[in-house]
């Protein structure tokens, strides 16, 4: 069975203001049972994570900022939302969300989360709409309970997940790949495992030539236990923040794809939605419930 992690919390974190694309959260799951995709029983509801896990990513003082509400106006500006303790608590829903999607993939093949990757979110900081790294806190829970595991974190969102890289820099045991547009967010990249820097304008052909080469190498030589992708739909032509050129149809295969290359190798995969910047919503819903479909599709 497909589990999705969903929660009321995805909903409402922000002011009217900057809903836009955030209402996918509350979109993307009224339309994958609308078009019968999955069932309610899909569905659960993460609870927060403890600051407990979540300091075996984040430093003390961060998270003591975020709970109290003190982060100085520069560092709100570097995250992008206004900050609010409801906020907080959402990304505290989503990073639970995240790992607990990881338990539900070793159970069943893939989980998948409607919200995350997070991977702009460093130890120390924010930035970027991001708050706390999800994925980065998964795979740190992951490493503590499975002390020979092997994680492979797969960033395909087109911005580099540079706090993801940053953060995982000296962890040989974390493979971080990412895929993105070279001239695009952040400026400055960090240095992951393996990184990619797409030309603007990159079609579905060159994408999908240079992921079809790349990624089955990256598997058969870091032989992950575990695999986290970051499934961004901001690749499409139509994002207003993305510089590449991809298809619908091209952005679908790259997810069928990445979904069967996991299953054929009997890794286990959990998705977090990451991000998606459509001027068109009904874009950057089609594309997103895409993911889930084909989820459905190669694992049930």
């Amino acid at each position: 069975m497909l589990k999705i992690a969903w929660s009321e919390t995805y909903k409402y974190a922000l002011p009217e203001g900057h809903r836009f694309p955030m209402v996918k959260y509350e979109l993307l799951p009224e339309q994958l049972l609308y078009e019968g995709t999955v069932c309610e029983d899909a569905f659960f509801n993460p609870t927060p994570l403890s600051d407990e896990f979540i300091l075996w990513t984040h430093t003390q003082e961060y998270i003591d900022k975020l709970n109290d509400q003190l982060l100085s106006p520069k560092e709100i500006r570097n995250i992008g939302f206004p900050m609010t303790s409801q906020l907080v608590k959402r990304g505290k829903h989503i990073a639970n969300g995240t790992y607990q999607c990881s338990l539900f993939a070793m159970e069943y093949g893939i989980s998948m989360n409607i919200a995350g990757g997070t991977h702009h979110s460093f130890a120390d900081r924010g930035e970027g709409f991001c708050v706390f790294n999800d994925v980065a806190i998964a795979t740190n829970i992951l490493l503590q309970k499975f002390p020979t595991f092997r994680i492979l974190i797969v960033d395909l969102d087109v911005h580099q997940g540079n706090g993801t890289a940053k953060i995982f820099e000296h962890q040989s045991r974390v493979f971080t790949f990412s895929m993105h547009g070279e001239r695009n967010y952040p400026t400055r990249k960090e240095k992951s495992s393996y990184d990619i820097g797409l030309p603007d304008g990159c079609n579905d052909a060159y994408y999908l030539k240079t992921l079809m080469y790349e990624l089955p190498r990256i598997i058969q030589e870091f032989e992950p236990h575990f695999i986290f992708y970051l499934s961004g739909v901001d690749v499409l032509q139509t994002d207003k923040l993305g510089r590449l050129g991809l298809t619908k149809q091209g952005c679908k295969a790259r997810d069928k794809f990445v979904i069967e290359i996991a299953k054929i190798n009997q890794v286990p995969i959990a998705i977090t939605m990451a991000g998606g910047y459509s001027e068109k919503l009904s874009d950057i819903i089609d594309a997103h419930a895409n993911t889930f479909r084909l989820a459905q599709e190669v694992f049930f």
